[in-house]
């Protein structure tokens, strides 16, 4: 398999492409940047690593990777400030990503190829690439609240001070101000989280809001999140790979889940080589519920508004 990553040169893009090559699955690598000598040495660096990891081609360029790529990973944007909450850079960041859909289409990707936005706002992003480009709508899925996701879980486990890969949790809704916790499927080793002395309801609400911060908290301390990112994507493009059919919780259009249409938002997706196999509609406590529909409803307004504004400039 080939992915090539559009801003493969910036700090998501690199860390993904080197998440990647310590996967070891997927067989090339192809990092794609409007600053092409910052993607060849990016491509250069990950070549070297090569004999300790794995059998993979390693390469950089342009558009002309896109013909023969089974996923592309649309990466490049401006970086979020501290104070700016991710929706705020709609204006900064939807020319520049309706450019480089234009770039992909005139590129010609295979007929099966997936689409996996993680610029930001990725919930806006990807609705806008699944409108514009000629590819089945479930072959266009969107990062959505993954990262968050495992950050969620990571802060769970040190709460508890367990190991993290037996912490089960999601977030899900927007990317964004909005996201929702899911603590009604939350468990830890297989128990709820309700059975730990260490766990209380005020662990949650501190666990919840540093979740939701955390993007602005790597920002502020390291300039921009980059290794949990590119793991997170790794764990998509995985499914994707080996056809795992794993249930993630990514972005796509939604068509009805949960009784929310016509906006890409995160929900329980399985997600395998055709891209989204399937969407689950899983229990959840009512005021979870309420908090998805709500964060829908939010969401819609702002995407209302930035496809009127492409109309109106002909984007």
């Amino acid at each position: 398999m080939k992915i090539s990553i559009i801003g493969g040169g910036g700090l998501v893009g690199s860390s993904a492409a080197f998440a990647l090559q310590m996967g070891q699955v997927v067989r090339e690598i192809a990092l794609v940047d409007v600053n092409q000598e910052l993607a060849e040495g990016q491509a250069l660096d990950l070549l070297h690593g090569g004999p300790s990891t794995a059998d993979q081609v390693i390469s950089s360029g342009s558009y002309e990777h896109i013909p023969d790529s089974d996923v592309i990973c649309v990466t490049a944007g401006s970086r979020r400030k501290p104070d700016e909450s991710r929706l705020d850079l709609i204006q900064r960041n939807t020319d520049l990503f309706v450019s480089i859909l234009d770039g992909i289409s005139s590129a010609g990707p295979k007929a099966d190829a997936l689409v996996l936005v993680v610029s930001n706002p990725v919930d806006i992003l990807t609705y806008i690439a699944a409108e514009r480009l000629s590819l089945p709508p479930q072959q266009v899925i969107g990062l959505g609240t993954q990262l968050d996701t495992i950050r969620f879980r990571s802060l769970i486990a040190r709460e508890l001070e367990m190991a993290p890969t037996q912490v089960a949790a999601l977030i899900l809704g927007e990317h964004g101000d909005s996201m929702v916790p899911i603590w009604s499927s939350a468990t830890a080793a297989g128990l709820s989280l309700e059975k730990y002395p260490a766990w209380n309801a005020q662990s949650a609400t501190q666990i919840f809001d540093r979740t939701k911060g955390s993007g602005a908290e790597v920002i502020g301390k390291k300039g921009g999140a980059g290794f949990a990112v590119g793991v997170a994507i790794r764990d998509v493009v995985h499914s994707v790979a080996l056809d795992q059919r794993r249930i993630l919780p990514v972005s796509t259009v939604q068509a009805g889940c949960y009784g929310i249409r016509d906006v890409a938002f995160s929900v329980p997706t399985i997600v395998g080589r055709e891209g989204v196999v399937d969407r689950l509609e899983v229990e959840l406590w009512p005021k979870e519920l309420q908090g998805l529909r709500q964060g829908a409803t939010v969401l819609r307004k702002t995407l209302t508004s930035v496809l009127d504004r492409l109309s109106q400039t002909g984007g």
